[in-house]
């Protein structure tokens, strides 16, 4: 064949593809759709009806299942659309039917669907049908799914596709790309920070008030108008909608917010007046109410120009922006988690209107169904619409409009900062049709001026779906236990382990609004290559070492038990954040009071919140409560029935039985008897056993009430709207030592900060280590000295690693741990499990500390601490 005579290549197509959504293959048997999906989408992605027919009848060729075949696959389809998956299905799909069953997964599903259409000479089709074994119709079938399609192509596009891509013959077949499109509302790589503006409504002067008091400079067009606005800090303003009507500038809005827009200063979501506006200004017959006749004669005033340029601007404005990796959405009315993303009428029309009832209240206004009452998503929803007299967060969500054009307020949100900046209206603009309620004025701002604190809001778990259920953390839904997701990864606990957390959750824990934090447990370091040592700093300093980090404080670890103490103020901070009637309250690493006498409890509350009154610590962190974690001295304060049944009576019997082995062998001795190597032995074992119990005793003393108690804090986890996992833990001793010289209550912790590459350094902590074990301590613990979110080579570092002296030891390992041929097993220790718990408790841990911070619900508070509980119940030595 001459060069003129081949066929020229096509030029190559890119099919517009949505990545979440449905992509239906429409062709005859032997058109190439089963090759085309294999080449452009991936292998988990297609759903094949000769694949379906094969799983319910293991014959992809067998008609009589095809009904089977079929149902199977659109239950797959439903399944992965309603995950948000891209999902191509590869059948003929010539007859109007068949797609019009899918057409209707993808709606009810709130995704979009698009149509490739792979049009194939008959002849080519027929072909390639008899090249192959399996298929054994003839040409007449090919025949009739040809003329199914040709009636297809005039109607395709007004089935309820999106797009339909044909493609006519093997060539432009051949030559065809798939480009995958994110969704319009898809802003998940714009992480902000933003300032989330509520319904502004013709308030123009209100809103330039308000962006200034945020930081935004404000810029003017020749006549001085308001054309656009900048943060110095690159933040980014998003508007929820409703900037017209009712109010005395509409056009004025419309130009600044436009002109914020079209420079990248902004984003804008549509409200229900921006699309009735639009309606109207294409000539559709709409209702002139509800104060659009207010803005229809401002713009009257404008020219034909800009209202060109305002019919652009909101017929373009979409339903939702889903913004920082998924964690904000901001929709006019809100929205539900499910449509999260989606793009359909019903999306769009919740995200402009919410759900309603259908009936009307006394005021002729819609009923709203409470959505947000029960709202359980992982997203932090941003609404407006619905006047409320205060901005409160509710489950994850808050409703910026404070009714500004109405006499209220023009409410912004700082994200991620979660902090509220007002600016009150400046008079009654437009009568509501039902009264606002009450509230407290807001604080007038003036240009220049930074904005007036607003009191925090009430705590997200005042409102009616706040209480925790039971589903929310892995417990009555399919038996699959409760997977996390952190700022470090996805952390999992298996169903039994839930269940088990369950059990000691719901019957022995502390008031569950006080659990903001379960401490994780701690790994010890690699064993130590001494001989005669279990464990030594030098191990811990080398791990970090290997990890990539350079820097770490050795603390003083204190012989006591873990208790996370919980601080209020006053009662009107317990009241607005925590429990009312209850200054505060100290619990244990399960979750349970620390105390079992309520007396003795409220007594050590107090004084440390005295002390925290004394160091001055409210007014210098901002404040009206503190969480931190510590150590309470003694040991026997919680374990005395531990201590007197598992090592007092060990070593009562062992002072018993030995001196009477040791006598009788001594007679035997004075017999003649060879029991030398026996009595050896024995006298080493009542040394051994001294030593056991030396150690118990040192760590068991006296206590009346609060006499006697001491409390060692190491970490400050947080106060209100900030938590302390970034600070280096030399800020956190700087607060301990303050703590403690404003309470003899308050012990302070010894620490060493050591260079992991300086040999030097690290002899020189390894004898502080041994000199502190020498005289009577339990070891130290091993610390990044950056903090809890340190991070090395591999991503976050452990938190903390424990070196216990030898002596301690004896109480974990048995009064003869140290024999050679003992130590020698235990040095073949496996600390892999113990590592990994500890790091997966620790990830927990941050989360759960940086979601209370955000303010976020208590059940979302309560999933990673409920998470450490129950990994807590994995099977892990205990000894470790």
């Amino acid at each position: 064949m001459s060069d003129a005579e081949k066929t020229p290549a096509a030029e190559p197509r890119v099919l517009g593809v949505p990545e979440m959504g449905l992509v239906v293959l429409v062709g005859v048997s032997g058109s190439g759709k089963s090759t085309f999906a294999a080449r452009h989408f991936r292998p988990t992605q297609v759903i094949g009806s000769d694949y379906c027919r094969g799983l319910v009848s293991d014959d992809e060729n067998d008609q009589s299942a095809s009904a089977d075949a079929f149902a199977l696959l659109h239950t797959v389809v439903d399944i992965r659309l309603r995950r948000g998956l891209l999902t191509v299905v590869d059948a003929t799909n010539v007859q109007r039917k068949a797609r019009e069953q899918l057409v209707r997964v993808a709606k009810d599903n709130d995704v979009l669907c698009t149509a490739i259409v792979l049009d194939v000479p008959e002849a080519l089709a027929v072909a390639r049908n008899r090249e192959r074994p399996d298929r054994d119709f003839g040409a007449h079938v090919v025949r009739r799914q040809r003329r199914d399609l040709k009636q297809s192509l005039k109607r395709l596009d007004r089935e309820g596709f999106r797009r339909v891509h044909v493609l006519r013959g093997p060539e432009e077949i051949d030559a065809a790309v798939i480009g995958l499109e994110k969704g319009w509302t898809d802003k998940r790589e714009l992480t902000g920070p933003f300032d989330i503006v509520g319904d502004v409504h013709g308030c123009r002067e209100e809103l330039e008030e308000l962006l200034t008091a945020l930081g935004y400079e404000v810029s003017r067009d020749e006549r001085g108008r308001a054309a656009g606005a900048r943060h110095p800090e690159g933040r980014t303003a998003v508007f929820v909608g409703d900037l017209v009507d009712r109010g005395p500038d509409s056009p004025g809005v419309l130009r600044l917010v436009m002109g914020m827009v079209a420079d990248g200063d902004a984003l804008c979501v549509s409200g229900n007046h921006e699309n009735k506006l639009v309606r109207v200004l294409k000539g559709a017959k709409a209702r002139v109410t509800h104060g659009l006749e207010v803005t229809l004669e401002q713009m009257g005033a404008e020219s034909d120009g800009f209202r060109r340029e305002v019919l652009a601007f909101c017929d373009g404005l979409i339903s939702h922006y889903v913004l920082d990796e998924g964690r904000l959405v901001v929709a006019h009315a809100g929205l539900k988690e499910e449509y999260h993303g989606r793009a359909s009428g019903r999306v769009r029309s919740f995200a402009l209107y919410g759900e309603t009832t259908g009936e009307s209240d006394e005021y002729g206004l819609p009923v709203r169904l409470p959505w947000a009452r029960d709202y359980r998503g992982r997203a932090a929803v941003v609404y407006g619409h619905v006047p409320t007299a205060k901005a409160e967060w509710l489950n994850n969500t808050i409703c910026l409009d404070t009714g500004c054009v109405f006499g209220g307020k023009l409410t912004a949100l700082r994200y991620p900062e979660r902090a509220l900046v007002e600016v009150a209206a400046h008079r009654v603009w437009y009568e509501p049709t039902r009264p606002l309620p009450a509230a407290p004025p807001a604080a007038r701002h003036r240009p220049g001026e930074p904005p007036a604190p607003v009191p925090p809001p009430p705590s997200a778990e005042r409102g009616p779906g706040d209480t925790v259920d039971i589903t929310d953390v892995g417990v009555g839904g399919p038996a699959t236990g409760l997977s996390v997701a952190t700022g470090h990864g996805t952390v999992r606990a298996d169903a039994g382990s839930t269940l088990a957390a369950l059990e000691v959750m719901s019957r022995f824990a502390v008031d569950p609004r006080w659990l903001l934090y379960l401490p994780p447990t701690m790994a010890p370091a690699p064993t130590s290559a001494e001989p005669g040592l279990l464990e030594h700093p030098r191990e811990a300093f080398a791990s970090f070492r290997g990890s990539g980090v350079g820097q770490v404080v050795c603390q003083e670890k204190h012989m006591g038990s873990r208790a996370v103490a919980v601080l209020c103020k006053d009662e009107a901070a317990a009241e607005r954040r925590f429990v009312p009637g209850q200054p505060g309250t100290l619990y244990t690493r399960t979750g349970r009071p620390f105390f079992t006498d309520p007396e003795v409890q409220a007594e050590v509350v107090d004084r440390l919140r005295r002390a925290v009154t004394d160091a001055g610590l409210w007014e210098k962190l901002g404040t009206d409560w503190v969480a931190l974690d510590g150590e309470m001295l003694p040991w026997s304060a919680k374990a005395r029935s531990l201590i007197r049944e598992q090592y007092a009576s060990v070593g009562a019997a062992a002072r018993a039985a030995l001196p009477t082995a040791a006598g009788a062998l001594a007679a035997a001795a004075a017999r003649g008897l060879d029991v030398g190597a026996l009595a050896d032995t024995v006298a080493r074992r009542q040394e051994q056993m001294e030593e056991f119990s030396r150690v118990y005793r040192r760590y068991s003393w006296d206590t009346d009430g609060a006499s006697g108690l001491q409390y060692a804090p190491f970490a400050l986890l947080a106060c209100e709207g900030r938590e302390y996992t970034d600070a280096d833990h030399l800020w956190h001793m700087a607060v301990a030592e303050q703590l403690a010289e404003a309470s003899g209550l308050v012990r302070s912790t010894r620490y060493l900060v050591v260079d992991t590459t300086d040999p030097a350094a690290c002899d020189a902590a390894a004898d502080w280590w041994r000199d502190l074990v020498s005289a009577g301590g339990e070891g130290v613990v091993v610390k990044p000295l950056l903090g809890a979110r340190a991070t090395g080579r591999k991503g976050l570092a452990q938190p903390g690693l424990k070196v216990r002296g030898p002596q301690y030891l004896r109480i974990i390992y048995g009064a003869d741990y140290t024999d050679p041929d003992r130590l020698a097993v235990l040095k073949d220790r496996n600390l892999g499990r113990k590592s990994g718990l500890a790091m997966r408790e620790h990830k927990l841990g941050l989360e759960a500390l940086a979601r209370h911070a955000r303010r976020e619900p208590l059940w979302r508070v309560h999933e990673p601490v409920f998470a450490v509980l129950a990994l807590e119940s994995e099977p892990v030595d205990p000894r470790l």
